[in-house]
């Protein structure tokens, strides 16, 4: 179940990767729209940041049992 979570939890960093990417080819066209996706972009990092403390924090509390 481990490996499973680390995997989705990588798929966080692919989904800000493209959201990244949509946003800059979208810069010159629509910047409102970009904005927007440089936010998505860094609210999606946060969550994986997050994710990833609490997935070790747990982790670590499970070793010592």
């Amino acid at each position: 179940m481990n490996t499973l979570w680390k995997l989705l939890q990588y798929g966080y960093l692919v989904v800000a990767a493209i959201f990244l990417i949509e946003a800059v080819l979208t810069f010159n066209k629509n910047r409102s729209k970009a904005y927007m996706m440089f936010g998505f972009a860094i609210f999606i990092l946060l969550i994986f940041f997050f994710k990833r403390h609490f997935r070790k924090k747990i982790e670590k509390r499970n070793a010592q049992k």
